[in-house]
């Protein structure tokens, strides 16, 4: 079967329910484990006097990583038949939520744990508003230690109707609900003979159904502009394809100004071409005499980005110093740098814990978000974080330090 493009996952839920264990299991299951690791995890588990444990799989990595041995620090990888698998396993909540909104993770879907004795927990609401706040619209929602409960059919819906009320509340629309144990495996690879009554997917099954985001060369151009160089008399001008493609003669739009003309020349560092895709830097020149400036976006007539002065945000405080409503900022969105205020806090929140700190506040201290509305003293080109990650992702400048992360949520 053609393997497809890896699909990268996060799995958040409550400290003790489970995320260990089904992280392990899903690696004993999928044979992604040396023979010797697992030799060495049933080796432990028989000195416990335990079944395999397989929450000593990911304890067994750890001390790999303290050590030095090289083994990613952050995902952790598995394949089924249909394609490849990337877990992001932050360090901690602050990280994740940091490194989402700053470019680090990639997470294109969500696996939320819930414990099917406890129940939904307040961790369990703090990381599914995490997951709603970051934009994840794809997500499983498996409720783990059915073993615990008998296998019972009235538990598992109990539990599912009290999550499935909450995530309503926070416009969170799961894609499955599944009853497994992963100390036992039910429902992870293989169908439970203990859930008859369950006559959905597998774990596995429900992760293969889950898409990838469109590959950015499907989607519209978007080219932002860099700088400018003058070559004997040719103006190239030169940036990075952050989605779509670009060939001689094609028609473009350049923002903010809505000058339209056509690609001259498409030029690459030592190389014959006239085409370009997603992911290269390039330079180009055009039929007609506009002048480009850095943070100018290229794009094409009919399919551009908004071009707005004014959008919402989550916006994730960086800095030491707390910010205060009436500092001035600078926000850079891909090349663009263009002076901005904060007009509205309309919600501040702790980072860690994810609670609510305050609504309708002046200020944001170190590492808390704000549900934001931002205006741009000049229009800025922009989309929604969920549409075009380039240009739906920011930072905050101000006396020339990056003090804030943030990704933007509606455009108005």
């Amino acid at each position: 079967m053609k393997t497809q493009t890896p699909l990268n996952f996060v799995i958040v839920g409550h400290v003790d329910h489970g995320k260990s264990t089904l992280i392990g299991r899903l690696l004993y299951d999928t044979n992604s484990l040396a023979p010797d690791k697992l030799a060495e995890v049933k080796k432990i588990s028989a000195e416990h006097g335990r079944e395999t444990e397989f929450a000593f799989l990911l304890d067994h990595l750890e001390e790999e990583r303290k050590q030095g041995i090289t083994i990613d620090t952050t995902q952790v990888f598995f394949k089924t038949q249909k394609r490849r698998y990337v877990i992001i396993d932050a360090p901690g909540h602050v990280e994740f939520v940091k490194n989402m909104i700053t470019g680090a993770s990639q997470a294109e879907a969500a696996v939320l744990i819930v414990d099917a004795v406890e129940g939904v927990k307040e961790q369990t609401k703090r990381h599914s508003y995490m997951l709603s706040m970051l934009g994840l619209k794809q997500v499983v929602v498996v409720i783990n230690k059915m073993d615990l409960v008998d296998f019972a059919q009235e538990r598992f819906n109990e539990v599912c109707s009290d999550i499935e009320n909450f995530l309503d509340s926070i416009n969170i629309k799961p894609n499955y609900y599944i009853p497994i144990s992963g100390i036992k495996g039910d429902n992870i690879a293989n169908k439970s003979l203990n859930m008859d009554w369950y006559k959905g997917l597998t774990f596995m099954q429900s992760l293969d159904e889950l898409k990838n985001n469109p590959a950015n060369i499907e989607k519209d151009l978007i080219l932002p502009v860099q700088d400018v160089y003058k070559i004997d008399d040719k103006r190239i001008n030169v940036g990075r394809i952050e989605a779509g493609k670009i060939k001689t003669g094609d028609a473009i739009k350049i923002l903010p100004s809505n000058q339209e003309t056509a690609i001259k020349s498409v030029e690459k560092f030592l190389e014959e071409t006239d085409e370009a895709t997603s992911g290269e830097c390039i330079g180009f020149t055009t039929q007609d005499s506009v002048f480009l400036d850095r943070g100018d976006i290229i794009c094409r007539s009919g399919a551009e980005p908004v071009v707005t002065n004014r959008f919402r945000a989550n916006m994730f405080w960086m800095s030491r110093k707390s910010f205060s409503i009436e500092q001035k900022l600078i926000i850079r969105c891909a090349t663009q740098e263009i002076r901005c205020k904060v007009e509205t806090i309309e919600k501040r929140i702790n980072s860690s814990s994810l609670e609510l700190v305050e609504e309708n506040s002046d200020k944001l201290e170190n590492l808390e978000v704000g549900e934001v509305v931002i205006k741009t003293k000049k229009p800025i080109a922009i989309k929604k974080f969920s549409q075009v990650q380039e240009l739906g992702r920011f930072v905050m400048i101000l006396n020339e330090n990056i003090v804030a992360g943030g990704i933007i949520t509606e455009l108005d």
